[in-house]
């Protein structure tokens, strides 16, 4: 192994709390840094594991960084006010989070000796783009604050990035699948819900493009991330997706698997955001290549319905970051 201690910053989020115990498999030491604003529950699983070390904290506060990242060989950062709707809550909480805390980790990590920066940006960089494949060499064009300090923050990272301290940017695809800290305003995850608990799903346009990665293989592609060799990534962005559908396909996707009596509602809508990313660049030059499909999301999601491991899915706020974000009042 080329790393011993990872900190993870909101790992115990929606990819994150899945990825730990990842982590923790192949032999690393994992620590969590988080505010765990969504319930400490999602490491039952792991929590007796040496290996794990968890601090709940802000990553604004630059005193608890320097504690989180003491003896720490690699980061991934996914910590993040993580939608455009949470984000517009609250701007300038989104800004302090996703933009102005991250210069302070970034070179507070370069202190302490981290090796490795692994920092999840987002495909939602690139704006509405008229090209039928969105490559990484296209220009950004963030419609929204969230994507705009995504973006930015990449350029922080890429000017900080020195011999011993490699810097990998991904630009994941919308995530979907089960996790035990479940997410269900994304569009596979709440269409799945609604399909379940409501026997409809409802169709606003149908027609925007939207690609998608399945959490495991997102999870999975952080722990090759760990792997690579340094002058295979240093400095380079990657997009990771997979699967490119239009919204209306989605929804008969989420139907074929859950089953016939479900009816889709389509209604219009005036967004019509709609892109599609090429990820044939990381394929071709890291040889990642996701294994997992929408339906095995659906089909994931169904089975944790149907065992109870998603208690008051349509009710409990804390499926949805807007709703946790207005509930606990960050600030």
């Amino acid at each position: 192994m080329k790393f011993n201690r990872v900190l993870v910053t909101g790992g115990a989020g929606y990819v994150g709390s899945v990825l730990i115990p990842k982590l923790l498999d192949a032999g690393y030491t994992a620590r969590v840094l988080d505010l765990y604003l969504y319930g400490e529950q999602v490491f039952d699983g792991v929590r007796g594991n040496p290996k794990l070390e968890e601090v709940k904290g802000d990553i604004r506060d630059q005193a608890l960084l320097k504690t989180a990242l003491k003896d720490c060989d690699a980061v991934i950062h996914l910590a993040c006010i993580s939608n455009d709707p949470s984000f517009e809550l609250d701007p300038d909480l989104g800004k302090s989070i996703n933009y102005d805390a991250f210069f302070g980790l970034v070179d507070i990590s370069k202190d302490c000796g981290v090796k490795r920066f692994i920092y999840a940006s987002s495909s939602s960089v690139y704006g509405v783009k008229q090209e039928p494949d969105v490559t990484e060499n296209l220009s950004l064009e963030p419609l929204t604050d969230y994507s705009k300090y995504k973006a930015l923050c990449e350029e922080v990272l890429l000017a900080r990035q020195a011999k011993g301290f490699t810097a990998l940017i991904l630009r994941p695809a919308t995530v979907c699948g089960y996790s035990p800290r479940l997410r269900l305003d994304l569009t596979v995850n709440i269409m799945t819900s609604h399909a379940i608990h409501n026997h409809v799903i409802k169709v606003f346009g149908g027609a925007q493009a939207r690609p998608n990665l399945h959490i495991q293989d997102m999870t999975d592609l952080y722990l090759r991330s760990l792997e690579w060799e340094d002058a295979a990534i240093s400095g380079k962005i990657y997009n990771a997706g997979y699967e490119n559908h239009t919204v209306r396909e989605i929804a008969d996707m989420v139907q074929e698997v859950v089953g016939p009596d479900v009816d889709i509602v389509t209604t219009p809508t005036n967004d019509n955001r709609s892109y599609r990313i090429s990820s044939d660049k990381i394929k071709r030059e890291l040889g990642f290549v996701p294994r997992h499909t929408i339906h095995q999301a659906v089909e994931d999601l169904k089975a944790a319905f149907q065992q109870g491991l998603v208690p008051n899915a349509m009710t409990d706020p804390r499926y949805s970051n807007i709703q946790v974000m207005k509930q606990k009042g960050l600030r």
